[in-house]
Protein backbone atom coordinates (compact mmCIF):
# COMPACT_ATOMS: atom_id res chain seq x y z
CA UNK A 1 0.00 0.00 0.00
CA UNK A 2 1.35 3.25 -0.94
CA UNK A 3 1.44 6.11 0.85
CA UNK A 4 -1.03 8.22 -0.91
CA UNK A 5 -3.39 5.37 0.18
CA UNK A 6 -2.41 5.18 3.50
CA UNK A 7 -3.70 8.94 3.62
CA UNK A 8 -6.47 8.59 2.02
CA UNK A 9 -7.67 6.07 4.73
CA UNK A 10 -6.57 8.17 7.62
CA UNK A 11 -8.32 11.25 5.87
CA UNK A 12 -11.83 9.13 5.37
CA UNK A 13 -11.24 7.50 8.44
CA UNK A 14 -11.18 10.84 10.48
CA UNK A 15 -14.21 12.38 8.94
CA UNK A 16 -16.18 9.27 9.73
CA UNK A 17 -15.21 8.91 13.21
CA UNK A 18 -16.99 12.14 14.95
CA UNK A 19 -16.31 11.04 18.67
CA UNK A 20 -12.90 11.39 20.67
CA UNK A 21 -11.48 8.52 21.70
CA UNK A 22 -11.70 10.26 25.44
CA UNK A 23 -15.56 10.65 24.55
CA UNK A 24 -15.60 6.97 23.07
CA UNK A 25 -13.92 5.38 25.78
CA UNK A 26 -16.53 6.76 27.85
CA UNK A 27 -19.61 5.77 25.76
CA UNK A 28 -18.17 2.37 26.24
CA UNK A 29 -18.03 2.60 29.57
CA UNK A 30 -22.43 2.98 29.83
CA UNK A 31 -24.56 0.45 30.27
CA UNK A 32 -26.55 1.86 27.17
CA UNK A 33 -23.40 0.80 24.60
CA UNK A 34 -23.21 -2.82 25.85
CA UNK A 35 -26.78 -3.28 25.70
CA UNK A 36 -26.84 -3.08 21.26
CA UNK A 37 -25.54 -5.43 18.69
CA UNK A 38 -24.94 -8.78 17.91
CA UNK A 39 -22.74 -10.36 21.08
CA UNK A 40 -20.06 -13.12 20.33
CA UNK A 41 -19.70 -16.07 22.80
CA UNK A 42 -17.66 -13.47 24.85
CA UNK A 43 -20.91 -11.52 25.64
CA UNK A 44 -19.50 -8.20 24.31
CA UNK A 45 -21.30 -6.70 21.01
CA UNK A 46 -19.72 -6.49 17.93
CA UNK A 47 -19.99 -3.07 17.58
CA UNK A 48 -18.90 -2.62 21.12
CA UNK A 49 -15.49 -4.53 20.45
CA UNK A 50 -14.70 -2.14 17.76
CA UNK A 51 -15.38 0.66 19.27
CA UNK A 52 -12.40 -0.23 22.01
CA UNK A 53 -10.49 -0.94 18.64
CA UNK A 54 -11.32 2.82 17.55
CA UNK A 55 -10.42 4.23 20.52
CA UNK A 56 -6.90 2.71 20.31
CA UNK A 57 -6.74 3.82 16.34
CA UNK A 58 -7.85 7.51 17.22
CA UNK A 59 -4.78 7.44 19.95
CA UNK A 60 -1.98 6.19 17.71
CA UNK A 61 0.54 8.17 16.00
CA UNK A 62 0.47 7.94 12.34
CA UNK A 63 3.90 6.53 11.94
CA UNK A 64 2.76 3.33 14.41
CA UNK A 65 -0.19 2.53 12.03
CA UNK A 66 0.05 -0.91 10.37
CA UNK A 67 -1.36 -2.38 7.36
CA UNK A 68 -3.74 -4.19 10.24
CA UNK A 69 -4.93 -0.93 11.47
CA UNK A 70 -5.56 0.85 8.16
CA UNK A 71 -7.76 -2.00 7.57
CA UNK A 72 -9.66 -1.85 9.96
CA UNK A 73 -10.17 1.67 9.39
CA UNK A 74 -11.46 0.98 6.24
CA UNK A 75 -13.63 -1.35 8.01
CA UNK A 76 -14.70 1.37 9.91
CA UNK A 77 -15.16 3.87 7.57
CA UNK A 78 -17.33 1.24 5.18
CA UNK A 79 -19.60 0.65 8.27
CA UNK A 80 -20.24 4.02 8.85
CA UNK A 81 -21.05 5.11 5.22
CA UNK A 82 -23.05 2.10 4.82
CA UNK A 83 -25.03 3.14 7.85
CA UNK A 84 -25.61 7.08 6.72
CA UNK A 85 -26.78 6.38 3.27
Amino acid sequence: MDEQERDRIRSEFADAVNMTAGELKKWLGTKESRSVGDTGGDGESTGHRMGRTITTLLGAKTADLDDADLKQMRKVTGYVHRHLA
